[in-house]
């Protein structure tokens, strides 16, 4: 085991989480040291993971991109090779990616009270040796799910499917599906993204659907945006865009909590008029639930209801019943011929990217832990996990996240403290769900991810203006604990 030199900041991941955190963290503290450990062979996180056809944005890219950093391009709605190059270039600009050290899989990170540091192992990805780091403080740039495994049913049948089956999760860069029948069983963000790419060299697409999704449409480019950077220079242009933006998702959202009859009235005029005339939008695109109980798919200029109109794509609204050798024989029973089947059909969540987590070598559960302000972990200290918005860009929360981790170590720093955590102190607290949609991949492991309170700080909420107010008059000592090495650390906090 090789011993690395010990850095003040240890920060796992390099996507958008990571590469931010290293920014707002050097930005605040020009003397901390770091070093950034990506279990990957390149820059991007999930956008270096997903690489399946027509991978892209679900929301803005101007809100999704970093706020310090201008996203150049017209669109809005970015693919998922652009925003990978635009995050190896914000590194390489900011001088982040030097500090990043590839093929490093954390296993472990142990927090040693009588030094007041985190021990955190890593193993190679390309020799498989293990090395350790020293650090005072670790974020968790690491995302909400498992890299290695995305979700997939057991299909009754599916062994005797002679064709070729793949999860977009790990798309193979040899698959050939030109002039092939596809069948896309999911109706999420991955498969309303995946059709569209699929039907440009496929020759058919059929995405099969349990239940159908909402889908909102909006223009892949943006006139408002095109004058206004045209009037101003970008570094002006940037900030006002981006809140538009912020604004517009929110307004989205509101209108759906608030008056979810006329959202739904506006999604499925959209959905009519871009449609062929009568095509069954009620069977296959009218949700049983209210807008955003679960995530709202984006679809940029109509691209899906496109496709089905010009005969391309079809939408089975139906449940599966069996794989055979040839397709899937449906429930009510139709069959789909198939040559090629994607089961776009979910993420598994996942805390802190599956690390182990200990307190002087007692091991913790982070699902145990009660979240405060959204992201450090009750009684764990000098730990900090970025986990973005459901209802938003992710970025919106992880810059919050990341500015919220530098203030704490500057102000530790000023003072003289070695460690700080949050204490929920003695008095029992309701809890909630963290995460305020009924997704499946939330409902099928609802206590996957620690957990909500009620109240504050300990609320975790999924509104990014009442956290971006609270952000501007926070406290940074409220139910917080500081102190120097040799106190320890409860187990409970």
């Amino acid at each position: 085991m090789t011993i690395e030199d010990a850095v003040d900041v240890v920060i796992i991941g390099a996507g958008i989480s990571g590469i931010g955190a290293a920014y707002r963290i050097a930005e605040r503290n020009p003397g901390a040291s770091m070093v950034i450990l990506e279990r990957r062979e390149r820059i991007g996180g999930t956008w270096d993971l997903f690489r399946y056809p027509g991978v892209r944005s679900d929301s803005s890219i101007f809100t999704l991109c970093l706020p310090y950093e201008p996203w150049t391009g017209r669109e809005r709605v970015a693919d998922g090779t652009e925003i990978r190059e635009y995050l190896t270039d914000a590194a390489r600009k900011h001088g982040i990616d030097k500090h990043i050290r590839f093929n490093s899989h954390v296993q472990a990170a142990d927090w040693d009270s009588s030094t007041d540091t985190w021990v955190v192992t890593v193993a190679d990805g390309a020799t498989g040796a293990s090395k350790t780091y020293r650090a005072r403080f670790v974020f968790f740039g690491s995302g909400y799910y498992n890299y290695d495994d995305g979700y997939t049913p057991d299909f009754p049948g599916v062994e005797t499917y002679q064709g070729t089956v793949v999860h977009p999760q790990h798309w193979p860069e040899d698959l050939d599906y030109s002039g092939k029948k596809v069948v896309v069983i999911g109706s999420g963000a991955t498969a309303m993204s995946l059709v569209p790419a699929l039907a440009q060299q496929a020759s058919h697409v059929t995405m099969l659907q349990r239940t159908p999704t909402y889908l909102i449409s909006a223009s892949k480019y943006s006139t408002f945006v095109d004058v206004l950077v045209k009037l101003l220079p970008r570094k002006v242009a940037h900030p006002i865009i981006r809140f538009i933006m912020a604004l517009f998702e929110g307004v989205i959202w509101f209108l759906a909590r608030k008056t979810p009859p006329v959202l739904k009235w506006i999604l499925r005029q959209t959905a009519v008029r871009n449609l062929p005339a009568g095509y069954d939008v009620d069977k296959h695109f009218k949700p049983p639930y209210e807008p955003w109980d679960q995530r709202l798919c984006l679809i940029p200029d109509a691209d899906l209801y496109a496709e089905i109109s010009a005969g391309r794509v079809d939408v089975v609204t139906d449940r599966i019943d069996h794989f055979d050798a040839t397709g899937i024989a449906l429930q009510g029973g139709g069959h789909l011929d198939a040559d090629v089947i994607v089961t776009a059909t979910g993420l598994q969540l996942q805390a802190l990217g599956g690390v182990r987590i200990s307190l002087d070598g007692t091991e913790i559960k982070p699902t145990d832990r009660f979240v405060y302000k959204a992201h450090m972990l009750q009684g764990v200290p000098n730990l900090f996990w970025c986990v973005g918005y459901t209802n938003a860009s992710w970025t919106l929360r992880a810059d919050m996240t990341a500015r919220a981790t530098a203030k704490l170590l500057e102000h530790m720093a000023s003072r003289g403290y070695t460690h700080a955590y949050p204490h929920v102190g003695d008095e029992p607290m309701a809890e909630k769900s963290a995460w305020d949609i009924q997704a499946g991949y939330v409902l099928r492991a609802p206590h996957a991810l620690p957990r909500s309170g009620t109240k504050r700080p300990w609320n975790v909420r999924q509104n990014y203006f009442a956290d971006a107010l609270d952000y501007r008059f926070d406290r940074i000592e409220e139910s917080m604990v500081f102190g120097r090495a040799g106190e320890s650390v409860p187990l409970a906090g």
